[in-house]
Parts: structure tokens; C-alpha cells; sequence
């Protein structure tokens, strides 16, 4: 009893994800190690996060809720907005996932990755198998694979595909705009696992895989369906006040340095510029230290000057 209050009580889990099962760390409670490698891993791990919530994600969501709380909007600033609250969720859940699994490591546990560069997808598929992985799991251990999964018959899969969606979608809260983020993934998992359409458009996988991810961001930041429904419209010109106007621009130039960063570490850029080019382990890891550093102080600055600003799943 004692080792499951250690493990419902573990506070770095327990808000917001990963999602971390018994199984994970049942054998870590008992027998864990700690030592000075682990401990500086999780320092580097949690200092990681805290920039991504504290510089990004909190810079682009001023971006955002000016875009969603605009009641008359341009074409240009409802994508500019779209785009911020794409980039505000990912860094500020995934900056939420690294301090987790960072403060973790300073005690000894070993947590499961919860994100993996969800936006270089190439089908809706792999998207939610590099999002919240934690979350998927649980539903594809829990509810889809108990349904039955993926052998059996058509009609029982598309079944099993709307189950797991429409509770995946209520889990985030009870509002129809979870509800009909929810169903919009299952309709689009449906036609790739029945009809595997996304394997024949070549490198427009990736321009349909991400197209369909910020507008299900933009349904699922949404107050309710109205708003979305005039949000999209906006997106495609319909009922705007022009393409561009000067909100657009004025707040694209002022937080532009936090957008490229955003789009930027998106993708696995250090891991990519680091096989190419052959450095020194130790001169590697000190350069990154200090860099990071860097950033740490810089983050520590922005919530000193700044206001409280939760991390967006909280909420959930």
C-alpha cells in the first residue's frame, strides 16, 4: 500500500501528463538508483521545459488570445493566430512533459516520453503517435485493443475508432468543441485505416497532416462552436475584414523571434545538424550547457517581469 501512495502521490506526474502507469515504476519504487549523472540529466531535462513553456509558449499565446478574442478578424491574422496557439500548446504541454519527466530523473524515475516532433507527421496516424504518446496508449490499451482493435471486421472498426474518439475528445472536457475535435480525428483515421488515401498523395501527406491539425487547434481553443465555425471561415476569407490589416502585421513583427523559434524547434534540428557535423562529445555537451544556461536566466526574467500563466493543461 505504501509503494501505490508513493506512486498516486508522485507530484511531477500527477497534473497534467505523462501519463505514468504502476507498471512503469513499480519496480523503480522499490529498487531505484540515484546518482550524479541522473540528477544533472534531470536538471538539463526540466531547464529544457521550463524555457519552452516560459519563452515560447507563453510569448505566441499573447498571439493567440488576441487572435481568439478578436470579434472582427483578417484572413491574415486568423492563420498568424492559428499558428501561435499550434505552437502555445505544443511547448507549453510538452515543456510541461520535459520538466515532468526532468524532475523525475533528480529523484531516480525513469518516466516514458510523452512527445516525439508530432509536427513532422506525415498521416493524422502517425500525428497521434508522436502526441501525448502516454494518452494514446492508455486509450489504445485500455479501450481500443479491448474493443477488439484493429482485426476485426470494417464495420466494427469504424465502431472502435468512434469510441475511442468521442471519449478521447470528452476526456478534455465536456463541451462540443471537444466533442467535434474528437469526432474530426475519427473521420480522418477512419478514411486513412479503410482506405489508406494518405499514402498516395506523396509529399502533400505532410501540407494534409498539418492543415488538419491547427484547424482541429482552432476547434478545440474555441469557446464554442460558433466561435470556430466563424474562426475557420475566417481562415479561408469568408466574412473578414480584409486579407491583412495592421493587427496582423503589428503583432507578427513584435513576436516573430518567438513564431521562428516555435516552427523551428519544431522539427529535429539539433539531432539533424549534429550528425552532420562531427563535434566533440564534452565540447557538445558544455556548449549546450551554457547555452541553456543562457535561456534559463532568460526564462527566470520573463516570469519575474511576467504574470501567472498555467500551463494549458491544467485545464484538463
Amino acid at each position: 500500500p505504501l509503494n501505490v501512495a508513493i506512486y498516486i502521490s508522485f507530484f511531477p506526474q500527477l497534473i497534467a501528463g505523462p501519463i505514468v502507469r504502476y507498471s512503469t515504476i513499480s519496480e523503480q519504487i522499490s529498487s531505484r538508483r540515484e546518482n550524479l549523472d541522473c540528477f544533472s540529466d534531470g536538471v538539463y531535462r526540466f531547464m529544457v521545459g521550463f524555457c519552452k513553456k516560459v519563452i515560447i509558449a507563453n510569448n505566441v499565446a499573447l498571439v493567440a488570445d488576441a487572435a481568439f478574442g478578436s470579434d472582427k478578424l483578417s484572413t491574415s491574422m486568423a492563420w498568424l493566430g492559428a499558428l501561435a496557439y499550434t505552437l502555445q500548446i505544443f511547448f507549453d504541454f510538452s515543456g510541461y512533459s520535459d520538466m515532468a519527466i526532468g524532475l523525475g530523473k533528480m529523484f531516480g524515475f525513469d518516466f516514458l516520453e510523452n512527445f516525439n516532433y508530432p509536427y513532422i507527421s506525415a498521416s493524422v496516424s502517425e500525428f497521434w503517435r508522436r502526441w501525448h504518446i502516454s494518452l494514446g496508449s492508455w486509450f489504445r490499451d485500455y479501450v481500443y485493443i479491448p474493443l477488439g482493435g484493429s482485426r476485426v471486421k470494417k464495420p466494427r472498426l469504424i465502431f472502435n475508432l468512434f469510441v475511442v474518439w468521442f471519449l478521447t475528445g470528452l476526456w478534455h472536457g465536456a463541451e462540443w468543441t471537444f466533442i467535434v475535435w474528437g469526432l474530426m480525428y475519427f473521420v480522418l483515421l477512419t478514411l486513412e485505416k479503410t482506405t489508406g488515401f494518405n499514402k498516395k498523395i506523396g509529399p502533400f501527406k505532410y501540407i494534409y497532416t498539418i492543415f488538419f491539425v491547427v484547424i482541429g487547434w482552432v476547434i478545440f481553443r474555441s469557446e464554442n462552436i460558433t466561435q470556430a465555425y466563424e474562426y475557420i471561415k475566417a481562415m479561408f476569407g469568408i466574412g473578414v475584414s480584409g486579407f491583412s490589416d495592421g493587427s496582423a502585421k503589428m503583432y507578427f513583427s513584435y513576436y516573430k523571434a518567438y513564431i521562428i523559434a516555435g516552427i523551428l524547434n519544431s522539427f529535429p534540428i539539433m539531432t539533424f545538424v549534429k550528425s552532420k557535423i562531427k563535434i566533440n562529445e564534452n565540447l557538445y555537451t558544455v556548449l549546450s550547457w551554457l547555452v541553456l544556461l543562457v535561456l534559463f536566466a532568460v526564462a527566470l526574467t520573463f516570469t519575474v517581469k511576467g504574470s501567472y500563466n498555467p500551463f494549458i493543461y491544467f485545464n484538463f
